[in-house]
């Protein structure tokens, strides 16, 4: 019997909002926006929460850590309206796209470690650099990294890259040596890893800077950090949001 009465325990907005960690406010904003289901009124017009709203912010506030505010608000609304097979399928579908976010931060770090390796072997082979560094022409460097020469042409107009200019009966043509390789692999990297243009050009000004892959490589170790935080965030709301959809799924399909 006490386990019954606080399922159906009434609870102010305070109340809520000394639950959750939510100002007033807020709850009162989530609950506007569908987060929550409404309040029940009472005759003055004051709202009255229940458990089920605590319960609700809480997967909420995991949610929006994982995802973002926008898509875990969508995904609160979704739980009340759409079939069921359909949630389930987009919930799992979020955690999905986080480990694909993950894979290629790490695939991004393998890549600087490795450039950073070569780097090293080089600078120790010939400490005053090859004295013919190698060279690639557009096509040749756009296919060794599996991207469109218009993607490279891109990045030299975002100062990126810096390719020298031969000439050529034509005009001129781009001819990428050794270090300017080098910058189109780190970006190549980091792009691959959802970096945008500003946070790669800092990145290659201070490797250029500091002739180390070091803070690019700390910058990852970070973003795998958050990644990891949000996954866990996920699974954490996962529990939640499964007892919301069997709540509001028992009589939906898809």
């Amino acid at each position: 019997m006490e386990g019954e009465r606080a399922v159906v325990e009434v609870l102010s907005t305070s109340d809520v909002a000394a639950a959750t960690g939510y100002s007033v406010q807020q709850v009162r904003d989530l609950e506007a926006v569908g987060v929550i289901a409404p309040a029940v009124r009472a005759g003055n017009g004051y709202r009255r929460f229940t458990t089920a709203h605590v319960r609700d912010l809480r997967a909420y506030r995991e949610l929006a850590h994982a995802v973002g505010p926008v898509e875990a608000r969508r995904v609160m609304r979704e739980l009340r309206t759409v079939a069921t097979d359909e949630v389930v399928a987009a919930v799992f579908a979020r955690h999905a796209r986080l480990g694909h976010e993950r894979e290629e931060a790490r695939a991004a770090r393998r890549a600087l470690l490795a450039i950073r390796a070569e780097s090293a072997h080089e600078l120790e082979a010939d400490p005053d650099g090859p004295a013919d560094p190698a060279t690639m022409t557009i096509t040749e460097l756009a296919d060794a990294l599996g991207v469109r020469t218009s993607t490279l042409r891109f990045w030299e107009q975002e100062g990126l890259l810096a390719p020298e200019r031969i000439p050529t009966r034509a005009g001129s043509a781009r001819r990428y040596r050794t270090p300017v390789i080098r910058d189109a692999r780190i970006t190549a990297a980091l792009r691959s890893a959802g970096y945008p243009i500003p946070e790669v050009r800092a990145a290659l000004t201070s490797i250029r800077d500091s002739g180390d892959c070091g803070a690019a490589l700390e910058a990852l170790e970070a973003r795998l950090r958050d990644i990891t935080g949000r996954m866990l965030a996920l699974l954490r709301a996962g529990g939640v949001l499964a007892e919301i959809i069997r709540h509001h799924g028992l009589n939906r399909a898809g």
